[in-house]
């Protein structure tokens, strides 16, 4: 099939339309609230070892929904970074298409020129009008200009062949590099329905519980953790750890413990509000080191380091499926965003289960 000006402009031109849709605010969903309740509210059940026992089931199932949260909050944030990176690159074929569709119409032009000369002369070869010629000079002169005319008029077809495959192939991944963007495009707005699911769900059993009950859960909350937290230095993890860190490491430190205070959100970066992996990004981009945006990328790509090793400004990964992420700030303690209707906090390193260390700037102290 035939590709034309028309086709490869219009190629062009949807490409870049697609990216300036794609590029635009994705669409919100509501937040599911409370069904609304009818008569009156009955009484909370008296507190009791039963009730107690309840409670604790609850904890349990709000770090459930809570952590399922965080993972597709890392499902999220990845296929918003790939997208980012596609959108960038379809720019740039864009681009690359217009300029060779301006190429190729000037290739055209040039070999138009040369077909409207060829007509006015009769429509005879180069070649057959110098075979004409009465003066031998004239011949011996025209002989080279036939040569050259012919070098050029091989060298502009050669030209014009080139370009068109230039454009068909710039089309072709283009049109391929838009697939895997709405791939996930389409990604990005599951993680998000994932993510509401489940923070709905978490927030409508804590809204089903009475005032005292929450109180009680906040402590059981408190008291788990102090519990994790207890065990772990118990195992005399903080004996022999080297508490230097490097320049980058106590800028990345300052940076992220000037943001306690601030409330956790899903998918944000700041400067308002973060997500766990938001933060430590964020504070090592401000300490001059890049790192991947997900907490399940920073235990993929960074340098792991023994927990025993650990250094104010690395990062300490949590539970097997590196869906948390907090940044070791000394003394046992981490600097992190914990979940949705939290902020920004320093806690116990050891409050969550542990699955391994990473470092962001693998040097000595001294560097």
């Amino acid at each position: 099939m035939r590709t034309g000006k028309h086709g490869l402009m219009t190629a062009a031109v949807t490409v870049v339309c697609a990216v300036t849709v794609l590029a635009a605010p994705g669409t919100a969903f509501a937040d599911p609230g409370p069904a609304p309740s009818r008569g009156a509210p009955s009484a909370s059940p008296a507190p009791g070892p039963g009730r107690a026992k309840d409670l604790e089931a609850v904890r349990k199932k709000l770090d459930s929904l809570y952590r399922a949260a965080a993972l597709a909050t890392d499902e999220y944030n990845a296929a918003e970074e790939k997208a980012e990176k596609q959108n960038a690159e379809i720019v740039e074929l864009a681009k690359k298409i217009v300029k060779g569709q301006e190429k190729l119409d000037r290739l055209k032009d040039r070999a138009g020129a040369a077909a409207r000369a060829q007509y006015r002369t009769g429509g005879l070869p180069d070649e057959a009008k110098l075979m004409l010629s009465e003066d031998p000079s004239a011949f011996l002169d025209g002989s080279g200009r036939v040569l050259q005319g012919q070098r050029a008029t091989k060298g502009l077809l050669g030209e014009l062949s080139r370009a068109q495959e230039d454009l068909k192939t710039y089309a072709a991944d283009a049109s391929a590099r838009f697939k895997k963007l709405e791939a996930n495009r389409k990604a990005k707005a599951t993680a998000q329905k994932k993510i509401e699911k489940q923070i709905a769900a978490a927030e409508k059993l804590e809204s089903e519980l009475a005032k005292e009950e929450k109180e009680r859960l906040a402590k059981l909350e408190r008291e788990a953790q102090a519990k994790a937290q207890t065990a772990w230095l118990d195992s005399g993890i903080l004996k022999d750890l080297d508490r230097e860190s490097t320049e980058r490491g106590r800028k990345a430190v300052e940076y992220a413990t000037a943001q306690i205070g601030k409330p956790y959100q899903w998918g944000a970066e700041g400067p308002k509000s973060y997500d766990c992996s938001g933060l430590t990004s964020q504070a090592w981009i401000a300490a001059g080191q890049t790192i991947p945006r997900t907490s399940q990328e920073q235990w993929k790509q960074l340098t792991r380091v023994d927990v025993e090793d650990m250094r104010p400004g690395d990062l300490i990964i949590y539970f097997d499926d590196a869906s948390h992420v907090g940044m070791y700030v000394g003394d046992g303690s981490v600097v992190h965003a914990p979940r949705p209707g939290r902020s920004i906090t320093i806690a116990g390193a050891g409050t969550m289960p542990i699955l391994g260390v990473v470092r962001p700037d693998p040097a000595t102290p001294d560097q």
